[in-house]
């Protein structure tokens, strides 16, 4: 049984990032725009600053009180998006129930939004023209890649449909020309899906719902959920119970995780090029 390593992955590729970065004609700068004081949120964005830094990339600091109202956010946007070298710009979500988060997501100039999560972005990746991918489906195909697996001979389960990992995962598998089956909250037949799952990518973002006994014996399973569960960050897979049964487990924290924040940065250095070759 193998235990992906992402925090390995990730250093590979950030060594790879930092040669690039090292190659541009300036330095880009990451802006990650935080309100309020929400522990997991401080903790995340400190991660990913300290990873700006590491590899040659300068951090724009952008923290707000909770109070701050949405048209004052949006003024400090767009204020955001004229700094010359900016190369990324994502504003750390859950944003406080006040505030208007299409609005503030709307106001990200695309040619920055690494996160991929505004409409116009959102949009080329679907059209078949991407300008930027999301980085934890775009981590989860590298995960994919780096283990060399054989897709056309998989039946591939994915479970959620969300945005940023279900829907995308799915969509990056069709045009690869492999198909998925789905699973969210309303799919009846889930014990039957699972077990006749060669892969299963799990993206629910709810604590253990994929248990052992649920596996056919010698899955991959890629698990890139998270949430909290009486303190700590879990995944949606019962680790203990599932690697007894699987080929192949990404383990929560340091599996997806690590290779999402690495896949973000080069969102941002393919966002530094374009700026570089447009000036």
């Amino acid at each position: 049984m193998i235990i992906i390593n992402g925090r390995k992955i990730r250093d590979e590729i950030l060594e790879d990032l930092k040669k690039q970065i090292s190659a541009l004609p300036f330095r880009p700068i990451f802006c990650d725009i935080l309100i309020g004081d929400d522990p997991a949120s401080l903790q995340y964005v400190g991660m990913k600053n300290k990873t700006a830094e590491k590899i040659g990339i300068e951090v724009y600091p952008a923290k707000f009180h909770e109070t701050i109202t949405t048209e004052e956010l949006l003024k400090e946007i767009r204020k955001i998006n004229k700094i010359e070298r900016m190369s990324g710009l994502i504003a750390q979500l859950p944003l406080p129930a006040h505030i208007d988060k299409d609005a503030i997501l709307g106001a990200i100039d695309p040619m920055i939004d690494v996160d991929c999560i505004g409409q116009e972005n959102s949009g080329f990746f679907y059209g078949g023209k991407p300008r930027f991918v999301f980085p934890t489906a775009l981590a989860v195909m590298h995960i994919i890649d780096f283990l060399n697996i054989d897709l056309s001979k998989m039946n591939i389960a994915i479970i959620g449909k969300g945005d940023l990992v279900g829907r995308p995962v799915r969509q990056i598998l069709l045009e690869r020309g492999f198909d998925s089956k789905v699973i969210d909250r309303s799919t009846e037949n889930v014990a039957e899906l699972l077990q006749d799952a060669d892969l299963i990518i799990s993206a629910a973002g709810r604590a253990d719902i994929v248990k052992g006994g649920m596996v056919k014996e010698g899955a991959i399973v890629i698990d890139a959920g998270t949430s909290e569960f009486y303190g700590s960050i879990v995944g949606d897979v019962e680790f203990d119970s599932v690697s007894k049964v699987a080929s192949v487990i990404s383990p929560v924290p340091g599996g997806v995780g690590p290779v999402t924040v690495a896949m973000l940065f080069k969102n941002v250095v393919e966002a530094a090029k374009t700026r570089s070759h447009s000036n």
